[in-house]
């Protein structure tokens, strides 16, 4: 079955957890989505209770809800692109894979959350193997962090040649159309620099830092984003470097709200004369 979308509007679904807090997780992709006027679903794999400070509970929702919330979307609306965020356990990273090989979902975003920027493991290894063998040979375009890069590739990243080389590394080993290694965990001048690498091309992808504490949601935002511009019918290249152009604004008009990390301002760069831009 192929479930491209059924209407003229371009439709994106997100297969991700819930963020109280409204920073990141399907909260952040569908504002990603609305802002590229992109239809969103969505399917949520957690609910979680979390700030600006931090997570304080996870819930997993069950696989059945998981893939009845996948089949729903896509027996009926359809859709033109979709995106995976944080799964949370080997079971729902199956039901998801199931879901996306027997309902055929194209244009495939894989967020591999797995590891933090701070280089803390999210996930037990047992659903990072079903992660790293069954669901990201199914993207159009995976984006790692470095931590999640250095798990996938097998190299310590240190370098921009490093950088580089795992891009190249994750695209050979595990048969993705293309690669963005994120370079939000680097250091120094390497911060914020991100690699692309589709088999053929290898690009540097850079837009000047902004420096700013309120980045809470960034990898999701980019992700969707992606998946947005895919959507919408955009090259694999142009889709991600326009994403990113996007997330470099969205961090202009980052959000300074709570006691923490704020969010990524979404929709604030549409407002010219906005009275809460920090």
């Amino acid at each position: 079955m192929n479930i491209k979308s059924k209407s003229q509007v371009p439709v994106a679904l997100t297969i991700a957890g819930s963020d109280s807090g409204g920073g990141a997780g399907i909260q952040a992709d569908l504002r990603t989505f609305a802002f590229h006027c992109v239809h969103g679903t969505s399917a949520i794999t957690c609910v979680t209770a979390q700030n600006t400070l931090g997570v304080t509970r996870v819930d997993a929702m069950s696989k059945e809800s998981v893939e009845q919330q996948i089949q729903a979307v896509c027996e009926d609306i359809g859709v033109q692109a979709a995106k995976t965020g944080m799964l949370l356990n080997q079971e729902i990273i199956a039901t998801v894979v199931k879901q996306i090989e027997t309902l055929q979902i194209p244009n495939l975003v894989v967020d591999p959350v797995m590891v933090s920027r701070t280089g803390a493991q999210l996930i037990d290894d047992e659903a990072v193997k079903t992660l790293r063998d069954r669901l990201i040979p199914l993207a159009t375009v995976l984006t790692p962090n470095r931590y999640e890069a250095q798990i996938l590739c097998g190299l310590e990243i240190k370098s921009l040649d490093d950088m580089k080389a795992a891009a190249q590394t994750i695209h050979e080993k595990l048969k993705v159309k293309a690669v963005l290694v994120k370079g939000g965990g680097m250091q120094g001048s390497l911060r914020g620099i991100d690699i692309w690498f589709d088999g053929k091309n290898l690009e540097t992808l850079l837009i000047q830092l902004v420096a700013t504490k309120n980045t809470h949601g960034t990898g999701c935002t980019l992700s969707a984003a992606i998946a947005a511009n895919l959507a919408r019918g955009d090259s694999l290249f142009k889709s991600a470097r326009q994403a990113k152009e996007y997330v470099s604004d969205a961090l202009n008009h980052a959000l300074d709200i709570g006691k923490g990390q704020g969010p990524v301002g979404h929709f604030f760069p549409l407002l010219k004369n906005n009275p809460y831009s920090f």
